[in-house]
């Protein structure tokens, strides 16, 4: 008989989450007894209080939500590649020796969306300089796409690059910089506006547009859609809710587009395997499934 294990996914605020039906029909699937689910931490303490209790076998894995990734990358023992190279991460496990190691998901699973609307694109975007930008720049390069543009509501044309926050991380990934379309600037397209006619794959990788955050027109209104190449793809990060201002502008040029959920549910599935190892016996979990459970979950809640 299997034990039952028990995941939790932190952050704050996390009562929103769909988490918790993406992997109950993970488990019920898989005929597992594990049961999963939200903590809501309102301090950089409670997120703590919760890791002890991975590292003393209490609790079996955690996922890691805003605005905790950075916290938790620190907070870990060991870290693998994709956390390394994101910055952040988004889940902890143990190791045999009880060790908390720190993983990635957003990347890989981001990779397995772009994958699916494009077999090999060659550039891409990114919109934003957080923790979602990073894992995105690091998915584009699985990807083998070789120019990565990247920007950031932060950095306008009209102050000294130099200043522009963060932006040396992403050189340092291998990403390019430019300039967010400035109101008080020039009147024709800059920076990552004038590029994007010859990219192939835009991902909006901030929280604008999210239910509860702020709008997310900002993000969309200025992009060039009707200029966009032949077969460019639009991905979105944000998964609350379905459609956001960005996704809309995407689907009324006639641009191939995609929600976060189905980022979310491949996240979930390589959480699953990380906290259960993918040894002799291991069944990966029906992402069809999965991710009908995730849209069912949140159409009760919008």
């Amino acid at each position: 008989m299997t034990t039952p294990k028990y995941f939790v996914l932190l952050g704050h605020p996390v009562g929103h989450s769909v988490s918790p039906a993406i992997h109950a029909a993970a488990y019920r699937a898989l005929g597992l007894p594990h049961r999963y689910e939200v903590i809501d931490c309102p301090t950089e303490g409670h997120v703590r209080a919760q890791i002890e209790r991975l590292r003393s076998g209490e609790i079996a894995g955690a996922n890691v939500t805003v605005p905790y990734k950075r916290l938790a990358l620190a907070s870990s023992d060991r870290a693998d590649d994709s956390a390394r190279r994101t910055g952040v991460a988004n889940v902890l496990a143990l190791d045999p020796s009880g060790n908390v190691i720190a993983s990635n998901t957003d990347a890989v699973a981001l990779a397995e969306e772009i994958a699916s609307l494009t077999p090999a694109p060659q550039s891409a975007a990114i919109i934003g300089a957080g923790g979602a930008a990073r894992a995105a720049v690091v998915a584009c390069q699985m990807l083998g796409v070789q120019r990565v543009l990247v920007s950031s509501r932060g950095w306008l044309e009209s102050t000294p690059a130099p200043l522009w926050k963060d932006a040396d991380g992403f050189r340092d990934l291998g990403a390019i910089p430019l300039s967010w379309p400035d109101p008080a600037g020039s009147l024709r397209p800059l920076g990552l506006a004038a590029a994007l006619p010859e990219v192939g794959v835009i991902v909006q990788a901030t929280s604008a547009g999210m239910r509860g955050a702020g709008p997310g027109e900002a993000v969309s209104e200025w992009i060039p859609w009707a200029k966009l190449e032949p077969g460019a793809v639009a991905i979105d990060v944000v998964y609350n809710p379905p459609e956001t201002p960005f996704l809309l502008a995407a689907r009324q040029a006639g641009v191939t587009n995609k929600g976060g959920l189905g980022m979310l549910v491949r996240q979930a599935a390589a959480a699953i395997r990380l906290w259960l190892g993918t040894g002799v016996g291991y069944v990966e979990p029906d992402l069809a499934g999965l991710h009908a459970a995730a849209e069912h979950a949140l159409a009760r809640r919008v």
